[in-house]
C-alpha cells in the first residue's frame, strides 16, 4: 500500500529538503537544491527510482513512534521488536561545503538486527549510477553527480538488486552513523563530518533559532513547528522561500492536479514578511525583502507570480514519463508553467510587502523606491486587463475580483507611502484618483446586490475564498454589511464539513482542469481569521483548533485536506499553510501571546 502524503516527515539544511517515511525510507531528496533533479524519487514511483530505508531487518511495515526533538528539525524514530528497541536519528547538518545527510542508528533495549538498503537513482530516478569502493566509503557517480557513503563505525556493505545493502547489530548504547555526502563528480570530495558532533550542533542551533520565538500564547507548539518548517522552506544562500519542497503531489489521487512547487511565490510575500516580523525573526523578514527587491528588479511589465530560489525567471514546465505519480496520479511535472501567466494581485503584493518593511524599519534600499514608482505606474494604465488570477487557472483570462483589490492594494500603499514620506517623488494626487478610480468598480462591477456578496470575477455568480482578504488589506472595514455577507456566503457555498475550498468547481470552467482537489488549508484559515475580525471570535477559534488538528504526529500540514477521506492533499509540507497558520494564531492570540 501506498503511503500517505501525512505519513512524511521533512529534514534539510535550508538549501534541500528529504522527506522520510513512516517505515524509516527517505522516499525524496533533491540535490544539491530544492530544485535540482530528485535522487530519491520513490515519493512519486517505486523503490527501483530511489530511495534508502533502514529499519529492524524483519520489520516491514511503520515504526513504533517519531517524533521531533523538541524545538529541532532532527527527528527520531523508534521501533520496537521482538528483540530489543532502536532508534534511528535523521538530520541534514547546515552545510559549509556540500550537502550531508545524516542517520545515526541507536540501540535502546535488547540486541537488534538492522537493514540498510540504499538506491541512489540520479536525474528523478531515472539514471542509475556506477558504485565503487574507495577507501572505506560506497562512491556512485553519474555525469555530474557524485554520492559518498560511509559509516562510523564502517560496517559491511554489498551491491545487490542495482543497490547498496549492508546488516549489522546494535545493543543497548551502540551506536551506528552513516553520512551520504553530494558533491560534483568533477571535484574532489569535500571535508568529512562528524555526525556525532553535527547532531549536537543541529539540535543546539534549532533550538536557540526557536528560542527567538516572541509568541507565547495558545498552541505554541503548532507555531513553533510551522516557523521551524518555514526555516527549513528557506534557501539561505538567497532568503528566497519555496513553497514546498515537492512537485506533484496530487491535489485529487489520481487525477492531473500536479504541480511544481520548488519556487517562490510573490502571493506568499506579505504574510511571510508580517509572520516572521511579528513572530521576532527580523534577520529572516529582512532577508526574504531583500529577495524580493532582487527578484522583481527590471521591467514592471515582466512582474512574474514566482520566481526560482535566487530569482531566476525560466522555470520552464514539463512531464516524466518513467515516475508513475503518487498513488498513480499522473503525470508528474518538473517546472510551472504558470510562471508565464499574468497576474496582478501580484503587483499589490509586492507595493504591500515593501510599504510593510518600510514602516517596520528595516533598512531602506537606495532603488527600492524607485522600483516601487515604476511598478505603480506601469499598474495605472495596464490596470482594467483581464488576468489569471491568484489561483493561476488555466481556463483563460477573467476580470478577477481579487485581482482587481489587489490593484487597490497597491495604490493604497504607494499614496501611503508618500503621505508618511513627503520627501519621496511620487504623484500623490494622481496616484489618489487612481486608487479611487479601482474602489468603485470593484464595489460596482464585483459586487452582486441581490445576494449580498462579491463574486469571483466580474459579471460572475461563483465565489472565490480570496474574496476572505479584503477586510484584512483594508478595501472595506470588517463591519461592512458587504464584508459580512461575502463571509457568510462563502461559508454556505464554498464549505466541506466547515473547511473550505478555493472556488467552486461544480459545472463551472474557470481553471480549465477536469477533476476536483480537496478543501484549501491557508483558506481556511483565513475564514478564521475573517471571523475573528467580524467579531464571531468563538466560530473563529473553534475553526482554528480543528485545522491544527489536521497536521500529522509530527505537526506538518500539506496544502490541501480530503475531508471525506480524512487525509492530506497536495505539495507537502506546504508554506502557503503554515504561514496561515502562524498568522492566524497571531491575530486571534496575538494579544494574549506577545512576549
Amino acid at each position: 500500500m501506498h503511503p500517505r502524503i501525512e505519513d512524511y516527515a521533512l529534514i534539510g539544511d535550508e538549501q534541500t529538503a528529504a522527506l522520510i517515511s513512516r517505515d524509516g525510507s527517505v522516499d525524496w531528496l533533491c540535490l544539491p537544491r530544492f530544485d535540482s533533479g530528485a535522487c530519491f524519487a520513490k515519493l512519486l514511483g517505486d523503490k527501483d527510482n530511489g530511495h534508502w530505508r533502514i529499519a529492524p531487518k524483519h520489520t516491514k511495515g511503520p515504526c513504533t513512534r517519531r517524533a521531533y526533538r523538541p524545538d529541532t528539525l532532527v527527528l527520531d524514530t523508534e521501533w520496537e521488536t521482538a528483540d530489543g528497541t532502536i532508534r534511528v536519528t535523521d538530520l541534514m547538518p547546515q552545510r559549509d561545503h556540500a550537502p550531508d545527510l545524516v542517520r545515526v542508528v541507536e540501540g535502546l533495549h535488547g540486541r537488534v538486527t538492522v537493514r540498510s538498503t540504499l538506491r541512489i537513482r540520479f536525474d528523478y530516478g531515472s539514471i542509475v549510477p556506477w558504485v565503487r569502493e574507495s577507501h572505506g566509503h560506497r562512491v556512485a557517480v553519474a555525469g555530474p553527480d557524485s554520492v559518498w557513503l560511509r559509516s562510523e563505525p564502517e560496517v559491511h556493505t554489498w551491491g545487490e538488486d542495482f543497490g547498496t545493502h549492508s546488516e549489522f547489530t546494535v545493543e543497548k548504547g551502540e551506536k551506528v552513523a552513516f553520512v551520504l555526502t553530494w558533491h560534483p563528480s568533477h571535484q574532489p570530495r569535500p571535508p568529512l563530518v562528524d555526525p556525532h558532533k553535527a547532531l549536537r550542533a543541529s539540535v543546539r542551533d534549532w533550538q536557540k533559532w526557536a528560542g527567538r520565538c516572541h509568541y507565547k500564547g495558545p498552541y505554541r507548539d503548532a507555531v513553533i513547528r510551522s516557523l521551524i518548517t518555514l526555516k527549513a522552506l528557506t534557501y539561505r544562500p538567497t532568503g528566497g522561500i519555496v513553497a514546498a519542497p515537492t512537485t506533484s503531489l496530487p491535489e485529487e489521487l489520481g487525477g492531473v492536479r500536479n504541480w511544481d512547487y520548488r519556487y517562490c511565490w510573490l502571493r506568499d510575500s506579505t504574510l511571510l514578511l508580517n509572520v516572521g516580523l511579528s513572530a521576532g525573526y527580523r534577520e529572516e523578514a529582512k532577508a526574504w525583502r531583500d529577495w524580493l527587491v532582487r527578484a522583481v528588479a527590471g521591467d514592471p511589465a515582466d512582474l512574474q507570480i514566482m520566481y526560482g530560489l535566487a530569482g531566476e525567471r525560466r522555470l520552464p514546465e514539463f512531464e516524466v514519463p518513467w515516475l508513475s505519480g503518487f498513488a498513480g496520479s499522473a503525470p508528474v511535472r518538473i517546472g510551472n508553467e504558470a510562471v508565464k501567466q499574468l497576474q496582478l494581485d501580484v503587483y499589490g503584493e509586492v507595493m504591500d510587502t515593501l510599504a510593510l518593511a518600510r514602516h517596520a524599519g528595516l533598512p531602506i534600499k537606495p532603488h527600492m523606491w524607485a522600483i516601487q514608482s515604476s511598478l505603480i505606474e506601469w499598474l495605472r494604465t495596464e490596470w482594467r486587463q483581464p488576468d489569471e488570477g491568484l489561483w493561476e487557472v488555466r481556463g483563460g483570462r477573467r476580470h478577477f475580483v481579487h485581482s482587481k483589490v489587489m490593484v487597490w492594494v497597491a495604490a493604497d500603499r504607494a499614496v501611503r507611502t508618500l503621505e508618511l514620506n513627503p520627501k519621496l517623488e511620487g504623484d500623490l494626487d494622481g496616484w489618489r484618483e487612481f486608487r479611487d478610480e479601482v474602489h468603485r468598480e470593484v464595489c460596482e462591477k464585483g459586487y452582486d446586490a441581490e445576494r449580498g456578496t462579491f463574486t469571483q470575477s466580474y459579471g460572475s455568480r461563483e465565489l472565490d475564498a480570496a474574496l476572505l482578504l479584503i477586510p484584512r488589506v483594508g478595501f472595506l472595514p470588517p463591519d461592512d454589511p458587504r464584508v459580512i455577507g461575502t463571509i457568510d456566503a462563502i461559508r454556505a457555498e464554498l464549505s466541506h464539513d466547515g473547511f473550505l475550498r478555493r472556488y467552486s468547481l461544480d459545472g463551472t470552467t474557470v481553471d480549465g482542469l477536469p477533476g476536483g482537489e480537496g478543501t484549501f488549508l491557508a483558506c481556511s484559515f483565513w475564514l478564521a481569521e475573517a471571523l475573528h475580525m467580524t467579531g464571531r471570535t468563538q466560530e473563529a477559534h473553534d475553526l482554528f483548533d480543528r485545522l491544527v488538528g489536521l497536521a500529522n504526529d509530527v505537526g506538518l500540514l500539506s496544502e490541501e485536506y480530503d475531508p471525506v477521506a480524512g487525509r492530506q492533499l497536495g505539495n507537502f509540507p506546504q508554506a502557503f499553510s503554515h504561514i496561515g497558520l502562524v498568522h492566524t494564531a497571531l491575530a486571534l492570540f496575538g494579544a494574549d501571546g506577545a512576549g
